[in-house]
């Protein structure tokens, strides 16, 4: 298993995967399957605003992906960034979640960023504890603000706070995860 950053022959399984969370999980609060043409925007976006987007791949088959992003659009916000990390269904609970977010991490040191933020479904207990274990701490609990599957969803904001300048320094809280 390898993670890597992502390339445009990637995409379809991509998409395959991010498809697959909207209609049969509440890890995104959309309703319609994206399409490919979406997906080249994204990647597209992605890669022009310098935001990562990885892989973890075996013998050619992308097994999960993940991503930095805007939190928010306003320029105070340069320093923080918003993760995703999806995983295949059948790829679920063997540590590819786990390898991935230590290589996002890993960027967002790189790239100087602060503090990341993560939005998970309150029931999405898999991604809370994989985020817990690198130590981001809930922040935010948001009571029904989505409405998906016939009911309301309650989202929490979880962060992690890179120490210090890490694009200079190296120097962060959470140099062994």
């Amino acid at each position: 298993m390898q993670i890597r950053p992502a390339n445009i022959e990637d995409l379809q399984q991509i998409l395959d995967i991010y498809n697959y969370a909207i209609t049969h999980t509440t890890a995104v609060y959309d309703y319609e399957p994206h399409t490919p043409e979406m997906r080249k925007q994204w990647f597209a976006a992605k890669q022009k605003d310098g935001y990562p987007v990885l892989v973890a791949e075996e013998d050619g088959v992308i097994k999960g992906f993940c991503a930095l992003g805007s939190f928010r659009a306003w320029a105070a916000y340069k320093f923080t960034v918003e993760n995703a990390i999806y995983v295949k269904e059948i790829e679920q609970g063997k540590g590819i979640g786990k390898l991935m977010m230590r290589a996002l991490i890993e960027q967002a040191k790189q790239l100087g960023y602060h503090t990341i933020v993560a939005g998970i479904d309150a029931d999405n207990l898999p991604s809370i504890r994989l985020h817990e274990r690198f130590g981001f701490k809930e922040v935010a609990n948001f009571k029904e603000v989505g409405w998906k599957f016939d009911r309301w969803l309650n989202l929490k904001f979880m962060q992690l706070v890179l120490r210090g300048e890490a694009k200079e320094s190296g120097d962060t809280e959470f140099d062994d995860v």
